[in-house]
Order: C-alpha cells, then sequence, then structure tokens
C-alpha cells in the first residue's frame, strides 16, 4: 500500500495507521471472516472444527446451518422462523441481500426436484471453450488417451506458456463437479512450468471432451437415501515416468451420491504395489475421518462401520495382521492408521474384484 499524495514531503519517510481494513489488503480477508464469525457465535450458532466456514445450530428438532465463502453465503435448515431470525440479524451488521432458493453459486449451477439436486458447471464449461476458441470443435467421447505418457521434455516449448497454466487452473476448478476429468486434469498438472506442445494437445482434447457433455455434474439423491458412507480406493503400477511415483485415487459414497474423490501422484516411490496401494488406503481413511467429523457437525449419525474397498489382497492381510515384516518395516508410521481405525471399528476393509 502507497501513501496518500501529499502526505509526506521530499526525503521524509511515515507510515499510515488503519483504523479498519480497506479492500484489496492482505489482512482484510482475515479480519472481515473473524468480524462475521463474532456476529454469527452471538446469534447462537457454533463453528465447526473440521471446516471453520461452517456453522451449525440446533435447539430441538429445530436444525440450521450457514456455509460462508468470502462473501458469498449458503443458508438451510428445516426450521423457516430461525432462518429469517438469522437474515435479521445480519442485516443489523452488514448490507446483504436475499438472493431466494439457491440457483447459482461460485460458477455452480443447482436445481432441485423431488428425487435430489442436481449441480452441473454448464454455463462455466462454455466459457472455457469459448475462451479457447473451441465452441465449434468435434467432440470427443473419452478426455484422454489410454495409456498416454507424458514427458516434461518430449516436444517443442509453448511461445505462451500462460495459456496452458490458465486453461489447467480452470479445469481444476470444473473437477468440482466433474469426477470424469480428475484423472486427466491431475495428469497435466505437473507440466505448468514448462508446458510443452503435447501437453497444449492433450488440454485441448480434455476440453473436447467437455464439449460433448457440457452439461454433466452430480446428482445427490433426497435424504429418504441411505445417509452411510462407503469408500474406493485405488492405485496404479509406477505410473509418473519421470519420477516412477504410484498416483493414488479415491472415492467416497454418501448412500449412492459421489460427495468426495480424489487423483493424486503419492510423495515417495513404492518398491510394491501392495505398499502402494496400502498408501491409498491410509489417504482414504483420513478422508473417512474429516467426513465423519463434517457428519457429525451436520448431526448425521455414523455409529456402524464405513465399507472401506480395496482390489489388493495382500493389502488386507497387511492391516488385518500387525506383525512385523522385512517388506514392510520401512512404511511410515501414519500409513498404519488404517490399522487403528479398523481397531476401533470405524472401517470395515473388504476386497472387492477388478
Amino acid at each position: 500500500m502507497a501513501l496518500p499524495p501529499g502526505l509526506c514531503r521530499q526525503g521524509e519517510t511515515g507510515v499510515c495507521r488503519l483504523n479498519k481494513s480497506l479492500y484489496g489488503l492482505k489482512q482484510a480477508s482475515r479480519n472481515w471472516f473473524s468480524t462475521f464469525s463474532d456476529v454469527i457465535q452471538k446469534a447462537g450458532y457454533q463453528q465447526s472444527k473440521a471446516d471453520y466456514s461452517l456453522f451449525t445450530k440446533q435447539q430441538g428438532s429445530s436444525f440450521t446451518t450457514l456455509l460462508i465463502y468470502v462473501d458469498d453465503i449458503l443458508l438451510t435448515g428445516n426450521d423457516l422462523r430461525e432462518m429469517n431470525h438469522l437474515k435479521a440479524c445480519l442485516l443489523k451488521c452488514f448490507r446483504i441481500k436475499d438472493l431466494g432458493d439457491l440457483r447459482y453459486f461460485l460458477g455452480i449451477e443447482f436445481s432441485r426436484s423431488k428425487e435430489g439436486i442436481y449441480m452441473t458447471q454448464w454455463k462455466y464449461a462454455l466459457d472455457i471453450l469459448q475462451n479457447v476458441g473451441l465452441t465449434g470443435a468435434r467432440p470427443n467421447s473419452f478426455p484422454m488417451e489410454q495409456n498416454l505418457k507424458l514427458l516434461t521434455d518430449d516436444g517443442d516449448l509453448l511461445k505462451e506458456p500462460t495459456k496452458y497454466r490458465r486453461l489447467v487452473g480452470k479445469l481444476i476448478y470444473l473437477t468440482v463437479t466433474r469426477p470424469d476429468i480428475v484423472y486427466s486434469v491431475r495428469t497435466l498438472s505437473p507440466y505448468i512450468q514448462e508446458p510443452r506442445e503435447p501437453h497444449w494437445d492433450a488440454a485441448l482434447r480434455i476440453l473436447c471432451y467437455v464439449k460433448g457433455t457440457p452439461g454433466q455434474g452430480l446428482f445427490f439423491f433426497s435424504s429418504k437415501n441411505d445417509l452411510s458412507l462407503k469408500a474406493f480406493c485405488d492405485s496404479d503400477w509406477g505410473g509418473c515416468r519421470t519420477t516412477r511415483r504410484f498416483v493414488t485415487g479415491y472415492c467416497v459414497f454418501l448412500g449412492t451420491s459421489l460427495i468426495s474423490w480424489k487423483s493424486k501422484k503419492q510423495t515417495n516411490v513404492s518398491r510394491s504395489s501392495a505398499e502402494a496401494e496400502y498408501r491409498s488406503m491410509a489417504n482414504t481413511t483420513l478422508e473417512l475421518v474429516w467426513l465423519q467429523y463434517i457428519l457429525h457437525d451436520l448431526k448425521v449419525s455414523c455409529d456402524v462401520s464405513i465399507p472401506l474397498f480395496c482390489d489388493n489382497q495382500v493389502v488386507l492381510h497387511i492391516v488385518a495382521n500387525p506383525v512385523f515384516h522385512e517388506r514392510t518395516k520401512h512404511i511410515e508410521i501414519n500409513c498404519h492408521i488404517v490399522r487403528e481405525k479398523l481397531q476401533s471399528g470405524m472401517i470395515s476393509p473388504s476386497y472387492v474384484p477388478t
């Protein structure tokens, strides 16, 4: 921040003391959230320890929850009177605007029916296609060639690497409602430092796939659905040709609705497929622990063991038999959280065929 003109003379130095945060400063967002948190907690709401942007309030059978992202707020619950009371409290402290039922939030479109809620980024996907100039391109039936191996030094460098970085960043946000392109976008992310022509061509292919299915998204079934968690985890075999690290992935369902997924390269090089699968199961277990905290804040009971499916029987033996072994002694201690959660009854690992 620069001093206002005329505040100091030539050769003099001085500073300004701000009595309140100004929009655009680094401290502004933190001070804004601190102020909002104080107001919402005075209204009787409790801040979630698992997600600090989530606030809940329960009085008997009445339950209300609020989710905030910067200055965009989602409010829902089963007590309309409490929701109106909260709006009145916020109106006394801030200038707010009630946009009615949820239709559009952070680039995500919502549509509701008796069966459930549908989330899509249809407009956002079309905007990406228009910015790149592929609105008239021929759609593809799959996002990436099978067994495609990209290298850091394969092909010519892009003359404008920023266009590749912008495109990958937009595709990353598109994965909020598109789990089908998560693996492909993850494959392109490591090359944003020095993108080359093959990387750009692979990114354009993903866009051609999105061109064929711009309205594809996620469907969350109504509350009549079973609210129990189940998870699947898997790992490939040395997927990264540069570092020889395995790529791990998982997906978590609440009933029949997909609520969490990830495809990420492991931090360490594994010596066997069983070790890579075991690390994948450990990452999935940590995600299940966090989701249990969120569901507890939302007053959803999770008393039964969570089924965790894996296609490697050796991993299931390692989890069920905590014995010292020459082949597993080098695995980090934090990976053995799977055994701890198994013994506590939180998860129930099971085999599923590939």
